[in-house]
């Protein structure tokens, strides 16, 4: 919602138009009002906006980003040989040193952001010798997929100003491809992810108008918008002279925060009526608490984690956080490793597979140790099928 005050003169009226208005056409002569736009306005629908708009000025965009990414970002990877897990291996080098002055939570920090802004992630591998030797992330708002002519992805198309660079997605001879695309499913394209983000976009801007409608708000006094009636006796009107004089006497003298409380004198048949509703009538908190939850609702974060206050859903944090953990961080955890899997372990030889170590995750801490206590009270197994049961591997027994 945006206000403007049209300073403009209107054309004067001549006596016999005077005499041929309705009462209360003549009330409204020298009327000079606020106008309202009458169409809303959105942020566009692409990564750069969504980023601007969202995670770099939206408090809640932000802090649903950042607690995604870091719980997320910091659960380690663990590399199986069949049911071995090894401790030293060349890909777990890599993972945990994507390139020169990176470190792995850092580089899944920042690809998990792009998936979730963008609902895109590419990744390049540069190799050598044969060998994988560097990760790097590309910028979703700088890559196009390139398709063959049967509609399969085979290439992306990396712009970086007037340079522009092919990497190719199909499987060579080393069976993988130089690229990785992630994507978050897209019900309308076969190529481009969805963003979460875009489906709360209603609600990210109208979060973002009531904390701008607020600042304008106080920098105009802190009061609602109104208007001057000039309404004589002799049911003149004023003269050019006069309305620009008051035009420059209310911009100057009434206007920005420095005017906050001024009183306005004014003579001569001019009367102040305010217009507009107030931000208790329109109820902004509580505006601005819906649009919070449905933008934390888009992400998968419950409200409870975040402070918004009227969700209920939960009975308490801990249950919020299991749910978190559960339906938004390990869905994602599992689909990324399996990604890198089928990407990634095919230079290393057959038989290899990445998983995300569940154990080091705090939220699902308690569902872990009531697991423990069912299997360790369970007499009728033995302790092989034990630790087979809390997923550790029977080549490790002993």
């Amino acid at each position: 919602m945006a206000w403007t005050w049209p300073w403009r003169r209107s054309a004067a009226i001549t006596q016999e138009q005077k005499a041929v208005l309705p009462p209360s056409a003549k009330m409204q002569q020298g009327f000079v009002a606020l106008h309202m736009e009458t169409q809303a306005r959105w942020t566009t629908r692409h990564y750069t906006a969504l980023s601007q708009q969202g995670f770099m000025r939206n408090p809640v965009v932000h802090r649903c980003v950042k607690m995604i990414t870091d719980a997320a970002a910091n659960v380690p990877l663990l590399l199986y040989q069949g049911e071995t897990e090894l401790a030293e291996h060349p890909l777990l080098d890599l993972l945990k040193n994507p390139y020169e002055g990176a470190c792995g939570a850092g580089f899944f920090e920042q690809l998990y952001g792009h998936l979730l802004l963008s609902g895109n992630a590419y990744i390049e591998r540069l190799d050598h010798e044969g060998q994988a030797r560097e990760l790097h992330l590309l910028r979703p708002e700088r890559v196009s997929v390139e398709s063959d002519g049967n509609g399969w992805p085979h290439s992306l198309i990396y712009r970086n100003g007037s340079a522009t660079r092919h990497i190719s997605l199909t499987a060579g001879p080393a069976l993988s491809g130089r690229a990785l695309h992630l994507r978050l499913f897209h019900p309308l394209d076969d190529h481009y992810g969805f963003p979460p983000l875009e489906a709360a976009l209603m609600a990210l801007d109208i979060h973002n108008a009531t904390g701008a409608w607020n600042k304008a708000l106080l920098d105009n006094s802190a009061r609602p918008s109104g208007a001057l009636v000039y309404a004589p006796k002799d049911g003149g009107n004023l003269s050019e002279e006069q309305f620009d004089r008051l035009k420059v006497e209310l911009e100057e003298g009434y206007t920005g925060a420095g005017a906050a409380g001024r009183p306005m004198l004014l003579e001569g048949g001019l009367d102040w009526k305010a217009m507009g509703l107030s931000p208790k009538d329109m109820d902004f908190i509580e505006a601005k608490h819906v649009a919070s939850r449905e933008i934390a609702l888009a992400f998968g974060v419950p409200s409870m984690l975040l402070g918004i206050p009227g969700d209920n859903t939960y009975a308490n944090y801990a249950e919020a956080n299991r749910a978190f953990y559960r339906l938004t961080i390990l869905p994602l955890l599992t689909r990324t490793a399996q990604a890198l899997s089928n990407w990634l372990c095919p230079l290393y030889g057959h038989g290899l597979r990445l998983v995300h170590d569940y154990d080091r995750i705090d939220g699902l801490s308690e569902e872990r140790e009531a697991l423990w206590r069912r299997i360790g009270a369970a007499d009728f197994l033995s302790d092989a099928e034990k630790r087979q049961a809390v997923g550790y591997s029977l080549e490790q027994e002993g």
